[in-house]
Parts: structure tokens; sequence; C-alpha cells
């Protein structure tokens, strides 16, 4: 019991410190509270010193996935604001439609569906939060808004990993598997028609969320309705090809005027700096569509590059994950380190553990396509302000390197232990309290493996089967429980710590991660329970 309680106490007190009246920035309780839960592997739950020490390690490691894909996205920001292409960005989007919802829905919704379908790792809200605080919306909300989108198209993102890599832990057939995708791509869609209202309320007031309910419904489906039919056929491409099909069509409701309120207002809420850039960017001149192309070039040039990166089929794919070592050093004690030609860096055997780590740095979205992106960028416009934007960028990444470096050691520590991990005691404490009812419950045991490790795909491996296990232990239809595993993984997207600290350091918002993460768990609760009652009124 005691173990219990204190697999559940560093929870709460990082939730405690995060949100109290006088919150804690991230960077303060994310390391202070990875040191309590360090003692308390070592007195409570009297894991091996030297176990714990090199799972710290490998946290810290693995922290610098986050950091430089953070660090990517950031430069690939200041590189648009620096050379004139954000402003560009919001005169085009501005000349498509200066209606709020329109470019909510346009940029929030769709344009984050089809990157997550083709990346994941977060960059999704890295991309469209700057596009959003450019045109007028202020940052907080931005964050918000954006982080709740960033959830119905994650159980197929990064070309469906979070599926066919995700559920790999558990034994299913080929036809099992397949119905696990269809159920989560549903679920997922019934969710998207009420946490879009959510996240909106949230940016916009209700009167004008009201005036333009018909462009968002059918924004929605536009996405949502092949992102199902895909479904059936593929568990690889839902998100991407919804998101791309979803985007195109969006774009044209808003710049037909379908279902958008015939009115000048503006329900934006927005404080006066962003009236002001609302104001400049609409009394702009109309730009030229070479001109929006090249200004966009950061965006779909980073799209281009994630397809040609991401999808198997086109063989780029294989080549920058190659393992095979061209050098190997051994560091005594510390592991043996390896560098493969696709530059795969990897630390095994850590203080002669199982521990291991490694970290493709030509796949995971930094160099490729962050860094490219906005090196081709400065040379597309001609501008010599490199130095400067490397400087903004350092200086923006103090605070996100030291509470990542805390959250990834936190993380570890809570995931140590496989079966005996303090996560997995939670898991199976919350499936004993709720017995048969579990199927209204599944879902939140996804959303705690997203919350801890900032991956679906790792909640996936996490929880998959001790979800198969509760399950059949309860006489559960299998394929509907991993499916509210799966989706549950997406939704908890919203309240993952990597996540808001990652969109919150890209909008330079200082210490407002608490304040983010109370606003996103309201809009996850929701999620949970429309999906809940989904798993089983439809699928029993």
């Amino acid at each position: 019991m005691f173990q219990l309680f204190s697999a559940y106490f560093p929870i709460v007190l990082l939730i405690y410190l995060m949100t109290k009246k006088n919150s804690l920035p991230s960077f303060r309780a994310l390391p202070l509270s990875a040191l309590v839960l360090y003692s308390l592997m070592l007195v409570v739950f009297e894991r091996d010193p030297n176990q714990v020490h090199a799972v710290i390690v490998d946290g810290l490691l693995v922290a610098w996935t986050p950091i430089l894909i953070i660090a990517g996205a950031i430069f690939l920001f200041r590189t648009m604001e620096a050379t004139g292409a954000l402003a560009i960005i919001r005169t085009g989007l501005n000349s498509i439609s200066n209606n709020a919802i329109a470019q909510l829905m346009i940029v929030g919704w769709a344009f984050q569906f089809l990157i997550e379908g083709a990346s994941g790792f977060g960059t999704p809200a890295a991309l469209a939060g700057p596009v959003l605080v450019g045109l007028g919306f202020p940052a907080v909300r931005v964050a918000i808004f954006c982080l709740i989108l960033n959830s119905v198209p994650v159980s197929f993102g990064a070309v469906g990993t979070p599926t066919w890599f995700g559920l790999s832990a558990v034994s299913l057939s080929e036809l099992e598997l397949a119905q696990v995708g269809i159920k989560s791509a549903w679920l997922n869609s019934i969710a998207a028609l009420f946490i879009v209202l959510v996240a909106l309320m949230f940016i916009v007031d209700r009167r004008k969320i009201m005036g333009n309910i018909v462009f968002i419904v059918l924004s929605v489906l536009c996405c949502v309705t092949p992102y199902v039919a895909i479904a059936y056929s593929s568990y690889e491409f839902p998100a991407l090809l919804g998101g791309g099909i979803g985007l195109i069509l969006t774009i044209l409701l808003a710049r037909w005027g379908i279902g958008l309120e015939k009115t000048p207002s503006d329900g934006r809420q927005i404080d006066d700096e962003a009236v002001d850039r609302a104001t400049d960017a609409q009394n702009a001149p109309r730009v030229s569509v070479k001109a929006l192309v090249k200004a966009t070039f950061p965006l779909w040039g980073t799209v281009l590059l994630l397809i040609i990166t991401r999808v198997p089929q086109l063989g780029i794919k294989p080549l920058l994950l190659l393992k095979e070592p061209v050098l190997s050093v051994g560091l005594g004690s510390l592991g043996d380190l390896s560098v493969s030609a696709a530059l795969v860096v990897s630390l095994t055997n850590i203080f002669n553990t199982s521990e291991s780590w490694s970290h493709s740095f030509l796949y995971v979205p930094s160099l490729l396509p962050f860094g490219v992106i906005a090196l081709l960028t400065l040379q597309l416009f001609k501008d010599g302000s490199t130095r400067t934007v490397v400087k903004e960028t350092v200086e923006q990444m103090k605070t996100p390197v030291v509470a990542l470096l805390g959250a990834l050691v936190f993380v570890n520590l809570m995931m140590m232990g496989g079966e005996q991990s303090a996560v997995a005691l939670i898991g199976s404490h919350l499936a004993e309290i709720t017995g048969s009812n579990w199927q209204f419950f599944a879902a939140f045991l996804g959303a705690l493996g997203s919350f801890f490790s900032g991956s679906a795909t790792i909640s996936n491996l996490t929880f998959a089967g001790i979800q198969d296990s509760i399950a059949l232990d309860l006489a559960l239809n299998r394929t509907t429980i991993l499916a509210l595993q799966s989706a549950g993984g997406a939704m908890g997207n919203m309240v993952c710590i990597n996540n808001i600290v990652a969109v919150a350091s890209v909008l330079a918002l200082g210490d407002k991660e608490g304040y983010i993460l109370k606003r996103t768990a309201i809009a996850m609760l929701v999620y949970g329970v429309v999906i809940g009652v989904a798993g089983v009124v439809i699928f029993g």
C-alpha cells in the first residue's frame, strides 16, 4: 500500500507545484519532482542504485531529442520572423479570409492534422502556434488551442507509428490490428466534433463559434471523413492523407465563405498589441502568388521534407535509420558508444546494465527538416541575420533545456521496473477500482502514459499489454479496449509535459506551463468521457 502511495505522490506533487496559486515554472518543478522520485526509488521501491543511476543517465540523454526538436522549431520560427516570411503569410491568410474562425481552423486544425500525420514529435503545435500568434491571436490561448487539437490525428501520427509499432508488444493478428485502427479512428473522429468546439472556446467568444458553426463542422468532417475511410485499408496514412485532403477543402470553404458568418466583426480575444498586428495584416496590400509561395516555403518545405523522409515506400526512411556502426568507442563503465553512417548515435550497457540510448540525428525532426529548411529560407530571402537568429534561439532555449532534462529523468524513473514500475502500479490500481466499468476509464490509462512519456507510441508500448490483460480478465472486447488505449494516448498529447514545455518555449511564454496544463486537462476530460461513452455504445 505504501508503494502505491509512493507511486502516486510524485505525480500529485508535480501537478500541485505547477498549478498552485504561486506556481513554480516547469524548469524548477520538474527537477524537484524528479529528485523526490529518485529518493523514493531508492528508499521505498528499493531499486538497485546502479540501475537507478543508469536510468537517470538514459533520461538525461533521451531529453536531447525534444530539446533539439524545440531548438529547431524556434530556429525556423525566428528565421520566418527575420526574413519577413511570417508577415507575408499573415497577409496571405487574411486574403483567404479575415474571419478568425476560418484562420483557426485552417492553421490550428487542418494544418496541424497534416503535420501530425507526417511527423509527430510535438511538431504540429511548434509550427502552427507561431503562425497563429502572427495573425494576432494571444500566445497563451494559441498554446492551449494548438495542444488541444494536436490529439485527434495522433493515433496515426508519424505515418501510423503509435498503431503499427506502439501495439507491437501485444500478440494481435493482422485483422485484429486493423480492427483496433478502425475503432480508434472512429473514436477520435467522434471526439473531434466536441473537442474542436472546446478548443475554440479558449480563444474566441461563444457567439462567434455559433455564428460559424456550419463552417466548423464542415472543416472537422473534411479531415475526419477521409481519416476514417483510409483507416479501413491502412493504419499508416489516415492522419497524413486526412490532414492533406482536409486542409485543401478547409481553405476552399474559407475562400468561398461557406458556413462563415457574414459580418466584418472579429471574435478573437486579443490584447492591444495583438490588435495592432491584426490591423496591420488586414490593411496590408495583397501579395502575389509568387511571393506567397516563397514566403510559405518554410511550411510547405517542411511538410514536403517530412513526407519524403517518413513514408517508407519512398526508400529514404530506412537510410536515415541505419544503425550499423561505423565507429565504436568503449567508455568504460559508462557504456559503449557507437555512430552509424546515418548519424544514429547509440550508448549501450550504461553502467553495465541493460539500459541503452540512441538518437537518430537525421531522422528526428531537428536538423531535418527544421534546421535545413531554416538555412534554406535564409538563403532564399538572401537574409544575413543568421547570427542574430541563432543567438535568439539559444537565449530562448535556456529554461526549456533544464525543464526537459528534469522531465525525462522523472519519466524514466516512473516507468522503471516494467510491470512493477510506479506507472504500472497506478494503472493496475485504477483498473481494480473501476472493475467491469473499465471501458469508461481505459482511455485515461492511455492518457496517463502520454502524460509521462510525451508519446502515444510509448504509451501504447507501455500499457497495451496491461490493457489486453484487463480485457481478458473482465471478458471485455480486446480490440475495443486497445482502441480506447490508442485514442487515450492521443488525447494525452494535450496534457503531456514535454509538449506543453515545447509550445510554451517556441512561443516564449515563460512560466505559463501550469496555467496551460489546467486548461488542457479540462479538454482531456471531455475527450475521455466522449470516447468512453462512444466505445461502450458503438462497440460494446
